[in-house]
């Protein structure tokens, strides 16, 4: 007989990644308990039978009134994240097309939302998401984080 071994749980997230001539757009976490006081991409976790389509569409909507297609999205990298307590798969989706005017929907999770240069992202920046950045600036599909 096999000996059993115990299942790995990952979670899984997505991040809008919009960019307007050399900016990125950002949002400030706020009274959430993690990462607070820190700029990161509008963003969330997958939810039970959601795609991460359906997820960035649903997300976008709710936290920066920002609307998009399914089929405007394309996804540009795809991140796995080793965190203190948990490990994720990270889905980064961008989109050219988009609708509704920008603007923080979340108040109570988020005090700022706004664009910010690419190559000097501010020093408050969720730890992994200039790694990101600079992934998907250089084509690069695919990226490890926090891994030993």
């Amino acid at each position: 007989m096999k000996p059993q071994t115990r299942k790995h749980r990952v979670f899984v997230a997505v991040y809008l990644y919009l960019e307007k001539n050399g900016k990125v757009l950002l949002i400030r976490r706020c009274n959430t308990g993690w990462q607070d006081g820190n700029y990161s991409m509008v963003s969330g976790h997958i939810e039970e039978g959601e795609t991460a389509r359906q997820a960035m569409k649903r997300e976008a909507r709710e936290e920066a009134n920002i609307i998009i297609k399914t089929k405007d999205m394309k996804i540009v990298h795809i991140l796995q994240r080793k965190a203190p307590d948990r490990e994720y798969i990270d889905f980064f989706i961008t989109t050219k097309k988009y609708g509704g005017q920008i603007r923080n929907n979340e108040p109570e999770k988020c005090d700022e939302i706004r664009w910010v240069d690419g190559r000097k992202l501010p020093k408050n920046v969720v730890p992994y998401i200039p790694f990101a950045i600079s992934k998907i600036r250089s084509g690069e599909f695919y990226g490890e984080y926090g891994f030993s």
